[in-house]
């Protein structure tokens, strides 16, 4: 998913698709996102739908579930097989069935009509800012530290964090042990691929010095990257 930006609780604008078949609605609801920023494309039915999402990505799904052509569930289970992006149906009063199998599909939330434009604008940026902070497969998060090994990428409290080639082998192999004690030369040998005796202990120690100034709230007092004296080093989840 693609934010222009973030600031604390504010989600920042988006690309959403908003998928009814009542003109009113989707007049009303493209009024409303667009209020908050976000670009909105509208579409009538189910078939319009996927054609879009197969020319164009988008962020955010709003999909009533009652199309013509091509029905929600049948749209909401394409799009499932193809991305992640997040989906909020829209469903008629009482078909709590219908919320269900939306659920089970992979919708992210659901609304009940008739409902109030103003609450469903929350719900898109709620739904915004809970997918833009969360790991993405593959990545691990431990607390406010996330590392992501498929794209290389670390955050500490979702800004991100830039880290040397090395820094990031040590850290990320540091992670996937968590509390495991390992000697400098023991991390010499996985994370440097070489032989203890060619490389001087004293290189773990800087890299881990550099990796707490970028990662801990407080280097002088580590949470992470824990020394045990007489031994090495270990990561704290």
């Amino acid at each position: 998913m693609t934010l222009a930006s973030q600031t604390g609780t504010e989600v920042g604008a988006a690309h959403v698709l908003v998928v009814d078949d009542e003109p009113m609605v989707r007049e009303v609801v493209s009024s409303y996102l667009e209020q908050d920023r976000h670009t909105v494309v509208a579409v009538a039915d189910g078939a319009a739908a996927l054609h879009e999402l197969d020319h164009r990505p988008c962020d955010l799904v709003v999909l009533d579930l009652m199309l013509p052509a091509v029905d929600g569930l049948t749209v909401l289970r394409e799009v499932r097989a193809r991305s992640d992006v997040p989906v909020i149906v829209l469903t008629a009063r009482g078909d709590e069935a219908e919320r269900v199998d939306g659920l089970r599909m992979g919708a992210d939330d659901y609304v009940v009509k008739p409902f109030s434009p103003r609450e469903l604008a929350a719900r898109v940026s709620s739904v915004l800012r809970r997918v833009a902070t969360e790991p993405r497969p593959g990545a691990v998060r431990f607390g406010e530290l996330v590392i992501d090994e498929a794209t290389r990428e670390v955050r500490v409290a979702e800004a991100p964090v830039e880290l040397t080639r090395r820094q990031f082998d040590l850290l990320a192999f540091l992670a996937r042990s968590p509390r495991r004690v390992f000697t400098r030369r023991q991390l010499l040998e996985q994370v440097w691929d070489s032989a203890p005796e060619w490389q001087d202990p004293a290189t773990v120690t800087v890299h881990i010095g550099h990796l707490r100034q970028k990662i801990e709230p407080d280097p002088s007092r580590p949470a992470r990257l824990v020394t045990v004296r007489g031994v090495g080093y270990r990561f704290e989840p």
